[in-house]
């Protein structure tokens, strides 16, 4: 089993920036494929990015691809995720998720059902 913990949420203007990070207890992370998922008020969970267990295999959304980046480090334990121009739209709450056995296709890291732990969650706020 694995804990996760999602740092790094804030409010900011439409274009900003942030870094948010996810860290990870145990010593299994490496055996883990990381992802991200959101979910807005009113609105169904749905996945961002995920990053594959070495970190050589990268998925984004469509509606995040070129604004944000996934990184992880499996010798700290942590795998991140950068937001760049960010949009009123991008307003969630971001959660951390980790998963084991994912094929490589972006159709199976993209489902929120092939998580086994997620973390709490960190708030993003974008204002017009």
């Amino acid at each position: 089993q694995v804990q996760l913990v999602e740092t790094g949420g804030g409010l900011l203007q439409t274009g900003g920036s942030l870094r948010l990070s996810c860290a990870a207890s145990g010593r299994t992370f490496r055996s883990y494929a990381m992802g991200w998922f959101r979910q807005a008020p009113g609105k169904e969970r749905e996945f961002v990015p995920a990053i594959s267990r070495s970190g050589r295999n990268t998925y984004y959304a469509d509606s995040v691809k070129g604004r944000f980046t996934i990184y992880r480090d499996n010798a700290k334990n942590t795998v991140d995720l950068q937001l760049n121009s960010l949009k009123p739209e991008d307003k969630a709450v971001y959660y951390c998720a980790a998963a084991q056995s994912l094929s490589d296709k972006t159709r199976i890291y993209s489902a929120a059902r092939n998580y086994d732990y997620w973390g709490q969650g960190t708030q993003v706020t974008v204002s017009s």
